[in-house]
Parts: structure tokens; sequence; C-alpha cells
């Protein structure tokens, strides 16, 4: 029955879900303007916490922060549901990609209908990062972090730069924040359970895929692909973009040399990168329309290898996740993490603002993209226009012209 009263915000979770593009920095405006502006389920400041905590753990950062808004409302189960609302619509729609992708036209979508999807994408960055800058950035010091995290995200093109940074961040308002925290968290027990699951996974499913692979077991692929997806989800930093080389290494390089051939063809891996940044939801669910193609040979264990891909990438992310939050609140009675939440938080703006400047790099010039960026920017600033309507204005205005 408690969960009867979180129905309309796994709604709001559902909607945002099925209109948030631009990846996991793209992904932050929508969140404050749906979970911050209009339904309070979480405050700025809380919304950026989340974020920096999120930046530094292994998997998909944007799931994790989601996931936490409904852990605050309703605890762990409440954050589950959470979890698999947000995924599970990215997830259908790239598991059935894997069997439509011969009949896709990738250039169309692009080029066409979503021809203003990634342009609109920067507008809601810069949107995240001028709101966030107000509530956080309160001193030079917080001024000056953000400028280095800034440049770092735009010159430093590596996944470590993101947790290094925060945590360079934290390091540095050590020495000159003051304030003292107040005392108000409750004694925390660890819960070292969901580090356990998190750990014995990892080494079963290493296992089981070296003695399906050695022993030649009928159904080997399957064990190789789980394990493969789990140890993705538990080692990359930097989000899903981050994720794409070591896929394609995997499936399509390391495969060739192991297997003799290819898992899935340099083609259809390309493909599914273009329709996932394409779609609304985590950039992840990548994993879903790869696990399908790799296991294509037939229908039931292309589905199989869809379930595989999806669950093997997201769940180590859940449980790191789970186990570190309630510890990671609890530290913050601490002086030492309390005065480094003041860099920690002006280190990820800066990432948003290195962020709007890489996608907006890659978007082609033209006053057209400008136009994009600004007003989308500005009419989340100023105005009360529901977020979602701004993307389906943008998908209309990509299929109109």
């Amino acid at each position: 029955m408690k969960l009867i009263r979180h129905i309309p915000f796994l709604k709001e979770v559902l909607k945002y879900s099925l209109t948030a593009f631009g990846g996991p920095q793209g992904h932050i405006g929508m969140m404050m303007r749906s979970f911050v502006e209009k339904r309070r389920d979480i405050t700025e400041t809380e919304l950026m916490d989340y974020l920096s905590f999120c930046q530094m753990l292994p998997g998909p950062s944007s799931s994790q922060t989601v996931a936490l808004i409904g852990y605050k409302r309703g605890g762990v189960l409440l954050g589950v549901l959470t979890l698999l609302v947000w995924i599970i619509p990215a997830a259908f729609i790239m598991g059935a990609l894997s069997f439509l992708v011969k009949y896709v036209d990738a250039a169309f979508l692009s080029d066409k209908v979503f021809h203003y999807v990634q342009p609109m994408a920067v507008g809601f960055i810069v949107y995240a990062a001028i709101r966030t800058m107000k509530i956080s950035v309160k001193s030079p010091v917080g001024i000056v972090i953000m400028l280095i995290a800034t440049a770092l995200t735009i010159f430093v093109r590596s996944p470590w730069v993101f947790p290094l940074t925060i945590i360079l961040g934290g390091f540095l308002t050590n020495f000159t924040n003051k304030e003292f925290p107040p005392h108000d968290t409750k004694a925390y027990t660890v819960k070292w359970r969901r580090l356990g699951w998190f750990v014995l996974l990892f080494v079963i499913a290493g296992v089981l895929s070296e003695l399906a692979r050695t022993q030649q077991w009928d159904n080997a692929r399957s064990f190789n692909l789980f394990e493969n997806f789990y140890r993705f989800g538990s080692i990359v930093f930097g989000g899903g973009y981050v994720l794409i080389p070591m896929m394609q290494e995997q499936f399509i390089f390391h495969a060739a040399d192991v297997y003799g051939s290819a898992l899935i063809s340099n083609e259809q891996f390309l493909t599914g990168v273009g329709l996932v940044n394409a779609i609304p939801g985590p950039v992840f669910s990548l994993c879903t329309y790869v696990g399908g193609l790799c296991m294509d040979s037939n229908p039931l264990n292309q589905l199989l290898g869809c379930f595989l891909g999806t669950v093997g990438v997201f769940l180590p992310g859940a449980l790191i996740l789970f186990f570190l939050f309630p510890l990671y609140q609890n530290l913050k009675q601490y002086r030492v993490i309390f005065r480094a939440l003041e860099g920690v938080h002006a280190a990820v703006i800066g990432i948003l603002w290195g962020s709007a400047v890489l996608l907006a790099q890659s978007v082609p010039f033209e006053w057209g993209s400008l136009l994009v960026i600004g007003s989308t920017a500005l009419v989340l600033l100023y105005s009360k226009i529901p977020a979602p309507l701004v993307v389906v204005f943008w998908l209309l205005m990509g299929i109109v012209f």
C-alpha cells in the first residue's frame, strides 16, 4: 500500500524516461526541471549532491542519480522501481531495433526526425549549469575550481578526468572552507551484504564465463556475454560514451581474434551508436542492442541476449550505489567530507560546462543550431513550459523542416 502513494512520482519518471535526450549531462537539465522545479521531490542542493556522488562511481551516472531520487522518497524498493521505470523504455526500444536494424534508416532518423535533438541537449546542459552555478558556486575558490574542471573536461579526453577532478575540487576546499557540519546524521550500520552480492556476482560471472569458454559449453556465449557486460558496468567511469569503444574492442576486434569472427559487424555496431544517441534514456541501453545482435541465431536467443546485456550492465552500478550512498550520507557529518562538498559541487558544474562545449563542437555550425541552443536554455530558465513539451516541439520541427 505504501507504494501506491508513489505512483504519481513513477509516472513522472516514465515521462522523463521518454523525453530525456542528450546523454548523461543532457539528462541533468531534465531532472532539474522535472524533479526539482515541477514536483519538488528534491532540492537543487540535493540534486547537486547526488550528481557529485554518482560521478565518482562506476556505471551509468544519470541512471544512478534518478535512482537516488526514488531512494530519497521511499527507500531501496522505490529506488529500484525508479531505476527500472527509467531503464525499460530505452531498453525496449534498443532491443526492438536489434531485430529491426536491417530495416531502420538510421541516417533518416538522425538527419530528419532528430535533427535538432543534439543542439537542444546542449541547451538543457547550459540551463542546468546556470541553475546549479547560482546555488553551489559561492566563493572565488569555487569559481576557480569550476573553471579548472571545465578546462580539464574539454582538453583531457580520459574517463578518469571526472572522478579525479571531483576529488581535486573537494581537496582544495578543505583548505578554504571553515564551516562546521550540522551533527544531525544518525549512526549508520554498514550493509556489507550489498557489497558482498556485487563481489560474489563478479567472481561467479568470471569463473562461469571462463569455464564455458574453455570447456566449450553449448550455451557458452550467454555466460560470456553476461560476464562482459557485468564487467563493463563495474569498471566504466565517465558514462556511456566511455563504454562505446570498450564494447567495440570486446565484441568486434577481440572476438575476431578469439573466435575467428566478430560477434557483431562494425556497421551494425555503429548504427546502434547512432540510434542510441537519437532515442531518449540512458546511453547504456546500447548494451541491450549489442547483446541481442551477439545472440541473433534465433528470436529466443536474441531476446536472451537483450536481457543479459541490460541486466549485466546496470546491475553492478545499482549494487554499488545502494551500498555506498547511505555510508556517504553518514560520512558527511565529518568536517573533511562536509567541507569538500563545496569543491565537489563546483567541479561537477565545471564538468557540465565542459560537456556543453564538447557537445556543441560536435553539432554542425549553423545559425539554426545556435538558435536552438539559446532558445532552449532561455525557455527553461524563464518560462514554465514543461520540459517534455520543449522536446516534442524540437522533434516536430525536425520532421517539418
